[in-house]
Formats: C-alpha cells, structure tokens, sequence
C-alpha cells in the first residue's frame, strides 16, 4: 500500500487532487481510498488531505501520519511547518516550487528524496488559474506511477466538465517537467 499526504491551502484542490488519483486508482481495478482533514473551513487557511493505493483491500481507517509520498501544493507552507514529518524512511517530497531539488532540499534541510515543479507557473498558462492541484498530480505521477496518466480522463471530464482538457494538458506538462534528484 502506498499512502500519500497532500498539503494545501483551503481553494487550492488538495482534496480534489486526492479524490482523483483514487478515482483513477479504483478504475485500474486497485483499492483506494482519499479523505480530507482541515480545521476552520475557510479559503487560505491549511488543509490536508489524504490518499491511500494498494492492490489488496485498505483496512485502515484513519489520517495517514507516516507517508511514502507527500505532496505540498503551496510552498509557502514549507516555511511554517515540516511537511515531511512522520514521512516513511525512503519517503519522496513533491513540491510545488520554483526552486530546483537541491535547492528546496538545501533551504530547508529536507533529508529526504524531493522532487519539484513549478505547477502554479504551469496551471496559469494551461488553465489560466493558479490553481496548481492538476498539475502537482502529474508531478506526483512522474515520481510514482500509481495510476496510468490515461485513467484520469474520465475523472477530470467528470469533475471539470468543459476545462478538463487544460487540467490534463497541466497535468502531463508537469509530469513532463517535473525534476527529481539524480
């Protein structure tokens, strides 16, 4: 099983993005499950959501607090928490960022492996929003292949109707952008 943590602020998509890949997850035939965790519900304020993948049936039940993958939509939350807390030894940090790996890894002393795209760069000229969730799932794909990127058309047709286009068209530019360490 692989369990991912995404971390965003209210409006950004976090819980749509973890709603999608385990969409997409379910109709390759695995299990998945994703849930959102925020506080006061209000745009701006700090959201995690959560997404889990496996090929046999997910027990658990509860917030994923020792990730193998952690997503961070917003970068300007790696300047007020640690989003790679209780991350499993081997754990990949994907991050929204237009600084390069060793960059992000050096500024905030990350131990773990990082890999970043500028997705808010690629969003607003794909889909003309900076709303980077579409654009991070790519990143995350190109990092782990948890689902085939063809599985998400049919959940971005159901979720973003006529745009669903631009959302996968951000999706496969960060997946083709995205930069990983090594």
């Amino acid at each position: 099983m692989i369990e991912i943590r995404f971390h965003g602020r209210g409006g950004q998509g976090a819980v749509t993005t973890a709603e999608l890949l385990a969409r997409s997850a379910i109709s390759e035939g695995k299990w998945a499950q994703a849930f959102p965790s925020f506080g006061p519900e209000r745009r701006g304020a700090p959201v995690l959501a959560f997404c889990r993948v496996s090929d046999k049936k997910i027990q658990a039940r509860f917030q994923v607090k020792n990730p193998d993958l952690v997503v961070v939509l917003d970068p300007s939350l790696m300047d007020v928490l640690d989003p790679t807390k209780g991350m499993k030894p081997g754990g990949i940090l994907v991050a929204n960022c237009e600084l390069g790996p060793a960059e992000l890894k050096k500024k905030y002393k990350f131990t773990c492996q990082v890999a970043t795209v500028d997705a808010s760069k690629i969003a607003r000229e794909t889909i003309k929003l900076p709303i980077a969730n579409t654009a991070m799932l790519g990143a995350l794909l190109k990092v782990k292949s948890l689902v085939d990127l063809k599985s998400l058309e049919e959940p971005f047709k159901d979720r973003f109707g006529k745009v669903a286009g631009m959302n996968l068209e951000a999706c496969k530019r960060a997946y083709a952008e995205m930069k990983s360490e090594g």
